[in-house]
């Protein structure tokens, strides 16, 4: 009988729940590198250390204008589908409410920051 050269596949269980569990690690011993220690990478942060980090940053204006930008074009994208209004004037009201957005949006980010660091006795 032929052998086949195809190469075995891993298995896999499926629990009730429908989730997958794969085997452990089955090839080479990790490393001391790869291995958890006590020293922290930026990729082995959690959750919460990654959320504060990203909090206790200062505002800027590229971050208000981008969310400005998103904001308009849901709004282009709305009143076009859900609205039905014309394109020219979608556009029209989606330009003004970005001029509105990105002082307002800075100047929101600018309070909660400002608040944040006098709750956290940095200000």
């Amino acid at each position: 009988m032929a052998q086949t050269k195809r190469k075995r596949r891993s298995k896999h269980r499926g629990t009730a729940a429908g989730t997958i569990e794969a085997r452990g690690r089955t090839g080479r011993k990790p490393t001391s590198g790869e291995k958890k220690g006590s020293g922290k990478s930026a990729s082995q942060q959690t959750a919460a250390e990654r959320r504060a980090e990203r909090l206790n940053r200062p505002p800027s204006w590229r971050s208000a204008i981008n969310r400005a930008a998103i904001a308009a074009v849901i709004l282009v994208a709305l009143s076009i589908l859900a609205f039905k209004q014309p394109i020219g004037t979608s556009i029209g009201f989606a330009a003004f409410a970005l001029i509105l957005y990105i002082p307002m949006g800075y100047y929101l980010d600018k309070f909660l920051y400002n608040r944040r660091m006098r709750a956290q006795g940095k200000r």
